[in-house]
């Protein structure tokens, strides 16, 4: 076996009601963020927020689709939430940092501000981690992974 991925992990509906969450957060901050932001350009420095945090359209536009893809690939399982949930989740993360980094710079293009990134990261975590456990397979496949998991093949 190449990788340690849990297959049917006996916590894998808590991991998934974490990333519907996540999702609904991130959605519900892009619907917010999208009408508190309205007529403003996209990329526009200014003093919109939703949920505490500073937004702007762009920011807005980005976390309804990151919102609607969690939300989709959690309710129709099947491993593509797995996918899902650790791309957004690096997704997140690596936002987190490049805004972090240009925090205080007119390269600011999201808008962040540092509880934002805090937030990107908290959110890009718990997905990625999410999507390392939410691994469905056949009872084999998972016998077979808790023997290696063990040491015993």
């Amino acid at each position: 076996m190449a990788s340690h991925m849990p297959v049917n992990h006996s916590l894998r509906p808590l991991y998934r009601a974490l990333a519907l969450f996540a999702g609904l957060f991130v959605l519900a901050f892009g619907v917010l963020g999208y009408l508190d932001s309205q007529g403003e350009p996209l990329f526009y420095q200014g003093e919109s927020s939703a949920l505490g945090l500073k937004t702007n359209p762009a920011f807005s536009y980005a976390s309804i689709g990151a919102g609607v893809a969690v939300l989709l690939a959690t309710l129709v399982g099947r491993n593509l939430d797995r996918f899902v949930d650790m791309w957004v989740g690096v997704g997140f993360l690596i936002a987190g940092t490049a805004m972090m980094a240009l925090l205080h710079t007119d390269s600011n293009v999201l808008n962040f501000t540092m509880a934002t990134c805090i937030v990107s990261y908290l959110i890009g975590a718990v997905l990625f981690t999410a999507g390392m456990y939410v691994k469905v397979g056949p009872a084999a496949k998972a016998a077979a992974e808790e023997k290696h998991r063990l040491g015993q093949a």
